[in-house]
């Protein structure tokens, strides 16, 4: 252990950018082997780089590759912590931890954003940037440490430190996962259904959703993910079935037997 941190020590002259490397070692535990990955995840699509060969680059890659792999980790952990819990469950509390909400949350935490290249004047998508930055940073922690690595990375310094699992089985965030509930309980026909795409004034996408209910209906959202959208949506649908009783009573009426 001491020779492996003398040898990291050592590699910390030579870096270029040594405090990200700092950084780094301080937020997931480990010296980065490959500094480059954590260069390109702290680059938002706002303001890509050039690299050698002349392609530009930004973090939107290591975000998918995060967000899968969150997604796996996330789905296991809960699997084995939770071994009496149905399947309804377990996919309601996976959504709430890697929510763009909670992720952002936790970015802003970790102060991502002090190492963020980016336009600051790209004010409308500016809430989403660390989260999605530290989706970027466990693709790079998976590409760099490995899987094992990785999962302990998230386990130990995600979930477990900036979540407390009961409280998250007490709280339920996922709209989305409520309806679909009512739904079922009622046998309603659900469909989700892409009315629109657009760009913001950052030329950031843009989804529009809206939620039919047995045919009718129901409310539509905006978000900068269809997932973000389907989950607006899902809310104001719920406020609607709750609030409005006329037409509460027309989507019930659509039942099947």
């Amino acid at each position: 252990m001491l020779l492996s941190n003398a040898i990291s020590l050592i590699r910390l002259l030579f870096v270029k950018d040594k405090e990200l490397y700092v950084f780094i070692h301080r937020v997931t535990g480990y010296y980065p082997r490959d500094i480059s990955l954590y260069q390109l995840a702290m680059i938002h699509r706002s303001k890509p780089v050039k690299l050698d060969n002349g392609r530009w680059a930004n973090n939107e890659r290591l975000e998918y590759l995060g967000d899968a792999v969150l997604d796996t980790v996330v789905a296991d952990f809960l699997y084995r912590s939770f071994p009496d819990k149905h399947e309804g469950f377990l996919t309601s509390t996976r959504a709430k931890i890697v929510q763009r909400e909670s992720l952002n949350r936790i970015g802003n935490t970790l102060h991502l954003d002090t190492h963020m290249h980016a336009l600051t004047h790209s004010s409308s998508h500016n809430s989403y940037i660390c989260g999605n930055a530290l989706e970027a940073l466990v693709g790079a922690v998976y590409l760099d440490q490995g899987y094992r690595r990785c999962r302990k990375f998230i386990i130990n310094k995600l979930v477990k430190k900036h979540f407390d699992l009961n409280d998250l089985v007490k709280t339920e965030q996922n709209f989305k996962s409520r309806l679909i509930e009512w739904t079922q309980k009622y046998r309603v026909a659900i469909e989700y259904e892409l009315i629109d795409t657009y760009a913001d004034a950052d030329k950031n996408p843009v989804f529009s959703t809206a939620v039919i209910l047995g045919g009718i209906y129901a409310s539509d959202a905006d978000g900068y993910s269809k997932k973000e959208s389907h989950q607006a949506a899902s809310k104001k649908a719920l406020e609607r079935l709750e609030s409005d009783p006329e037409f509460r009573a027309q989507v019930l009426s659509t039942a099947a037997l």
